[in-house]
């Protein structure tokens, strides 16, 4: 009895446990909800700000093309005033010339008319040339006697109406260069008011751009966030249906157990109830079992397209202003080839372009490349068409990477520009997009 006594207690004993891990956080429904609301409101304003970046992108790209144009006029109007100051200067020294011209046959014929006085008698050609104290003085009279003879008075009468018609011409001239001045000005108002325009949408760009990527920021931490708590949320289902899965083994390990325990100490009392009866050592054979384990090159024509990449803009009006040339995106650092043969007439800073070069073809047309990266050409060097000059960069007043390319057939650097897309499709070279 006292075998099966030990025995019973034995198998009833508890085994000894370990500190079960706490639960993982299990986030509410009110956090999860104010997450997601939190996110909502972050993605509302990533929108709002989006339009807000959207036009102030646009406004840029307009005071750019008018800033760009504006450059352009300028130097158009500059390259007139120097024009016209070339010609009033040429009128003003051949009005000088004039002056003197009258000046000096007025004299002569001053000091003929004195000489004539004093000897009291008109001086006939050949007295006068004998009467002559020597050469200078014979060559002296001979010129004066040339000047007053027949045709003296007609002309010193035309060397008057000449000088008159200078005076005007100069007059004309002169007027002209104030008119080229007063343009020259305006067009520099123009420039300084377009430039001022083209800051204050760039300040506004940077600054809604900025706004945007703050609230993208809002918005990622928002979704990490409530991504965070929905994972947490899954990760404690999934510990509750563990946790569950396990108490209900645990559960059918305790059924399992009891069973044969009990089976056991029924198996101790029929063997010691046997034993009284055939025994005489009284000692119990005891046979109870345990419980279970478990556990560029150029064509035939000799033109190129200058660079490769998408048109963006196209010659003509845009934005109430007009564009000079065809716009061609591309990443910085893409080649720039020269459309034509022909020499480097300048190449490096330029107004609202950043940097340019300007070329001078065979064929007496300037090609311009503007808002260039680096170039690799200077003045005066010769290239050929389909040779690198330079690569396409974001310099001056330019919203993006793109090459700007104009063509002045007249041979004019800063005016007479033309369609540069039916310029070269002319010439055998095609630029979709326009």
């Amino acid at each position: 009895m006292v075998g099966v006594l030990a025995g019973a207690l034995l198998l009833g004993a508890p085994a000894p446990t370990t500190a079960a891990p706490p639960p993982p956080p299990n986030p509410s429904d009110a956090e999860i909800g104010a997450a997601r609301s939190a996110q909502d409101a972050a993605a509302a304003e990533v929108g709002r700000i989006a339009a807000l970046v959207a036009t102030a992108e646009g406004e840029l790209e307009r005071a750019t093309v008018q800033a760009e144009a504006a450059g352009a006029a300028y130097l158009a109007a500059e390259e007139a005033l120097q024009a016209a100051q070339d010609i009033a200067a040429q009128t003003a020294a051949q009005l000088q010339a004039a002056t003197e011209a009258i000046d000096a046959a007025t004299s002569r014929l001053g000091t003929f008319a004195r000489r004539s006085y004093m000897t009291g008698s008109t001086l006939t050609t050949a007295s006068a040339l004998l009467d002559s104290a020597g050469p200078g003085e014979l060559l002296q009279r001979a010129a004066t006697l040339d000047y007053v003879g027949d045709l003296q008075v007609d002309v010193l009468a035309e060397l008057r109406i000449a000088r008159v018609r200078q005076a005007n011409a100069d007059s004309e001239a002169r007027a002209a260069r104030d008119a080229m001045a007063a343009a020259e000005a305006e067009a520099a108002a123009t420039r300084a008011a377009a430039d001022a325009q083209l800051a204050t949408q760039q300040t506004t760009y940077a600054q809604v751009s900025a706004e945007k990527a703050g609230y993208q920021q809002q918005l990622q931490a928002a979704q990490i966030r409530l991504l965070e708590l929905q994972g947490a949320r899954d990760a404690f289902r999934q510990w509750q249906q563990q946790k569950a899965a396990e108490e209900a083994a645990a559960a059918a390990a305790a059924a399992r157990a009891a069973q044969e325990a009990a089976a056991a100490a029924a198996a101790a009392r029929a063997a010691a109830t046997s034993g009284r009866g055939g025994s005489s050592s009284g000692s119990p054979s005891g046979g109870g079992s345990g419980p279970p384990s478990g556990g560029g090159a150029a064509g035939s024509s000799g033109y190129v397209k200058p660079t490769s990449g998408r048109v963006t803009s196209c010659f003509g009006p845009r934005w109430g202003t007009f564009t000079y040339g065809v716009d061609i995106a591309a990443p910085i650092g893409t080649p720039i080839y020269a459309a034509t043969s022909g020499v480097v007439r300048r190449a490096g800073s330029a107004t609202g372009f950043g940097l340019a070069v300007y070329i001078l073809g065979d064929d007496g047309a300037i090609t311009v490349y503007g808002h260039i990266n680096r170039y690799f050409v200077e003045a005066g060097e010769r290239v050929v068409a389909g040779q690198q000059i330079a690569e396409v960069g974001n310099r001056g007043q330019s919203t993006g990477p793109h090459l700007h390319f104009e063509v002045h057939p007249n041979g004019a650097m800063y005016s007479g520009a033309v369609d540069p897309v039916p310029w070269l499709r002319a010439r055998g070279v095609e630029i979709s997009g326009c």
